[in-house]
């Protein structure tokens, strides 16, 4: 029997000049700030992946605009060997409610985010994408 890595996805919400981002209500990093999603569902693309999670932990309706990298370092998660996949995504719907791991949403322009308060490796997405806004590429955990 094989041991697998599991997938997750991660979405990195915009909304004009500000980010959608949740707090997590379960551990791990119960109480930390993070950029909403969560696992893929046996059968499940990515793509949908994300757009379910996005639902079901930040209300936001969301339009898939690019791959801002993959995630793999088995480090990266104290549940386990998880990769993500995390996307970049624009906010069609302006009906924010936390839900599913989260207790909270917020919309935050980049210069507010705290990312000392980032759960998992968001502080380095965060980073990522921020690179990205400047200067278009893809990303992964040991870039």
């Amino acid at each position: 029997m094989y041991k697998n890595p599991g997938h997750t996805v991660i979405i990195i919400i915009e909304n004009s000049d500000k980010l959608v981002l949740i707090r997590r209500n379960i551990e791990p990093y119960k109480g930390s700030i993070m950029f909403p999603g969560g696992f893929v569902e046996y059968g499940e693309t990515v793509e949908h992946a994300a757009h379910r999670e996005s639902m079901e932990e930040s209300g936001a309706s969301i339009e898939l605009i690019d791959i801002l990298g993959i995630y793999s370092d088995p480090k990266r998660d104290p549940r386990g060997h998880n990769i993500s996949t995390v996307f970049v995504a624009k906010m069609v719907s302006n009906k924010l409610k936390a839900g599913d791991d989260a207790d909270e949403v917020y919309l935050l322009a980049p210069e507010e985010i705290d990312i000392s308060k980032l759960g998992f490796d968001h502080p380095q997405i965060f980073k990522h994408y921020l690179l990205w806004k400047k200067q278009k590429g893809t990303y992964w955990s040991g870039k």
